[in-house]
């Protein structure tokens, strides 16, 4: 035997579109928003300043355990890996009627209304376009071989 590996030999992938970029940033970046909320009110429940601790530290850490599912599909997106586009799907569709709650409200919630709903209805046109689609080998029904 060699001493010498073989080298891989490499794969003529395609670059990723602007559009997948784009996409993997806005799931980033709810993600990351869903950190910092969670952090917020964890702090808080912790250090007493909230009505409720326990609900406040319940609520905390489930805000950043949910942050996980935005930021695991943008670095799926990121990658080009197929897997990732169903949970970034399924955050822009959770995030939808909560951006309908917060613009509700008689409140300075509903800025933050206004930016999810954009946001999660810009993400959604981006990971069901066609060029996205086609950069993560996701065939429609009935094209089992192209």
């Amino acid at each position: 035997m060699s001493a010498e590996q073989t080298p891989i030999p490499e794969t003529a992938e395609e670059p990723r579109p602007l559009r997948l970029t784009a996409a993997a940033v806005l799931a980033g970046l709810e993600g990351l928003a869903l950190v910092v909320g969670g952090a917020f009110i964890l702090v808080l429940g912790i250090t007493g300043d909230a009505d409720d601790r326990q609900q406040a530290v319940t609520g905390g850490v489930t805000l950043i355990v949910l942050a996980l599912l935005p930021l695991l599909a943008a670095r799926g997106l990121l990658g080009q890996r197929s897997w990732s586009r169903g949970p970034a799907v399924i955050t822009q569709i959770m995030a939808l009627p909560v951006a309908y709650n917060l613009l509700q409200s008689d409140s300075m919630a509903i800025p933050g209304g206004i930016v999810l709903g954009v946001v999660a209805v810009a993400a959604l046109v981006l990971l069901v376009n066609q060029e996205t689609t086609r950069a993560l080998g996701i065939r429609g029904p009935g094209r089992a071989s192209e």
